[in-house]
């Protein structure tokens, strides 16, 4: 039976409960266990899709087309394993799922409520799809104290006693905040939140602690002492240069021998040499290139984290340091002032008009100037338009999402599409959330081209996540400037690579490779990006 670790957090948010179980993870499978990872997300949104990068960060897609939390892609990046929709809920979900069964008669007459019929919901949930894992960790979102996260602390209170205690952990991930003017890390908030956690019926095994500086002996054990935890359960999480630390040193303050301590399980010392080279690479790399990404979500960055993760990455497979230099594409006047000096330009994902006119001025730079260019998903689309309006003449060219009644529709709407033998139908007027093309699709790369090159195939799947498409009746007029459509879906109706001939690295892709990337397994497209950065420095 699979053993059962439950995550939860305290005090404040955005302390690292995923960054924690996604660490706890990958050092269970450095030591030889099969490990799955799940996040319980209390807003009542059914997926942050609808909502803002400022509100939620970035949206990490799924291969099966599941919109969610961010910290799936650190499960993911962490651990190798493709996540899916079956390890992301929401209450939103939840309460959609009983509502269609109370409309349906499922419940025949009863009156629904939280307990049960909730409750049983997110169970299902959390205990489905099981299949040979030693080790299911469920991230529990939100703080301990907020109401909308109590039914699911009600739930994991019952599934230690319907799963049995023996199979079932509780990890509490919290603070302990460092008084300059007392000179000494408190105690006290932690053991408020135990508290709260203690008043829904849960008592925490082990405490991870965040903290600033290293933990005082004593410090650790009043905590053991006032929180009913053994002293050598309260682990040290301090602040790290690398996220990518993370399993190096949560091994090193005994996470994972206390988790299995807990389980008597006597297992193997983990093998964690692949880590410690990744860390290397990072705190002692071999040069540094700059490159900038002109997005415009400067003011939380968590909106391009697999980005910023996937350039890292790379930076790691060449042994550099990938410097980020960040330009508000809003400040269109400044665009190209800011771009010189750097080695490369990424062009993100986006919606919507704002910003626009600055992605569009950065691809013509990088265009004109012969600096390697990746622009991913709506950075594609621009890099598309950018060569209608400003090498085909073509100035009224635009995108039918920036304007609806544009008379030259070079990226609009489609509303069909081929999906193997599936005919695939959109409703240009329909709601937004779910509406998108989603998930992994397959794509038909030209053997000639440089991202066939990089992938060592010709035929590939990534991850999609938009609405509009590059409109096929321009294909011929694009092509004849240099701009090649050199990947298309196996129908041939659906560009999803363009490169530029006349240009040393100027790629543009429909799809999201940072969703693919990993630090053991860097994305191709990314290394190659690094690649041509780097080549760009030399010369």
């Amino acid at each position: 039976m699979a053993k059962f670790i439950f995550v939860t957090g305290g005090v404040v948010s955005s302390l690292g409960k995923g960054l924690a179980a996604s660490a706890l993870a990958a050092i269970l499978q450095a030591r030889g266990f099969k490990a799955r990872l799940r996040k319980l997300d209390p807003y009542l949104n059914v997926d942050p899709g609808t909502m803002s990068p400022y509100q939620h960060g970035e949206v990490f897609v799924t291969d099966d087309g599941t919109e969610s939390d961010l910290d799936l892609g650190h499960y993911e990046r962490f651990t190798g394993i493709s996540t899916q929709k079956t390890d992301s809920i929401t209450t939103g979900k939840i309460y959609s799922a009983v509502l269609a069964k109370e409309r349906r008669g499922d419940y025949l007459g009863a009156t629904v409520q939280v307990v049960p019929h909730i409750i049983d919901e997110i169970k299902t949930f959390v205990t489905n799809d099981i299949t040979d894992e030693d080790f299911v960790i469920c991230e529990i979102g939100g703080t301990v104290g907020d109401i909308e996260s109590l039914p699911f602390l009600e739930t994991i209170r019952q599934l230690g006693n319907d799963l049995g205690r023996e199979n079932c952990m509780y990890i509490h991930v919290t603070l302990l905040p460092y008084i300059a003017a007392a000179g000494e890390i408190k105690t006290k908030p932690t053991q408020h939140s135990v508290k709260e956690l203690l008043s829904v019926g849960i008592q925490p095994d082990l405490l991870l602690c965040r903290s600033d500086r290293e933990i005082p002996e004593d410090a650790r054990r009043k905590l053991g002492l006032f929180c009913n935890v053994k002293a050598e359960r309260v682990i040290e999480a301090s602040d790290l240069k690398s996220i990518y630390e993370a399993p190096l040193v949560y091994h090193a303050n005994g996470l994972d021998t206390e988790v299995c301590k807990y389980f008597k399980i006597d297992a193997k010392a983990p093998d964690l040499s692949t880590w410690q080279e990744i860390v290397r690479r990072i705190h002692y790399p071999e040069g540094m290139v700059t490159i900038a990404i002109v997005g415009k979500y400067m003011q939380l960055l968590d909106a391009y984290k697999s980005i910023i993760q996937a350039l890292t990455h790379a930076g790691i497979a060449h042994n550099v340091k990938v410097n980020l230099k960040w330009i508000d594409a809003e400040q269109t006047d400044q665009v190209a002032h800011h771009l010189r000096g750097v080695q490369a330009i990424l062009v993100p994902g986006g919606f919507g008009n704002r910003g626009v006119d600055g992605k569009l001025e950065a691809i013509r730079f990088a265009r004109e100037n012969k600096i390697p260019y990746l622009g991913i998903c709506f950075g594609m689309q621009l890099a598309v338009l950018e060569t209608a309006r400003n090498v085909l003449g073509i100035s009224q060219a635009n995108s039918t999402e920036l304007d609806a009644n544009t008379p030259e529709p070079v990226i609009g709407l489609m509303t069909e599409w081929m999906d193997g033998e599936t005919l695939q139908r959109r409703q240009g007027d329909g709601n937004l959330g779910g509406t998108m093309r989603l998930g992994a699709y397959d794509c038909t790369l030209s053997p000639q081209s440089i991202t066939a090159k990089l992938y060592g195939t010709q035929a590939i799947s990534e991850r999609h996540r938009h609405r509009y498409e590059v409109n096929m009746t321009y294909k011929d007029r694009i092509e004849s400037t240099g701009l090649k459509f050199v990947g298309m879906s196996p129908e041939g109706d659906l560009p999803e690579v363009v490169e530029r001939q006349d240009h040393p690295w100027f790629i543009g892709v429909q799809f999201h490779p940072e969703f693919k990337s990993r630090p053991f397994a860097p994305h191709p497209l990314f290394v190659g990006f690094v690649g041509a950065a780097m080549e760009n420095l030399k010369s």
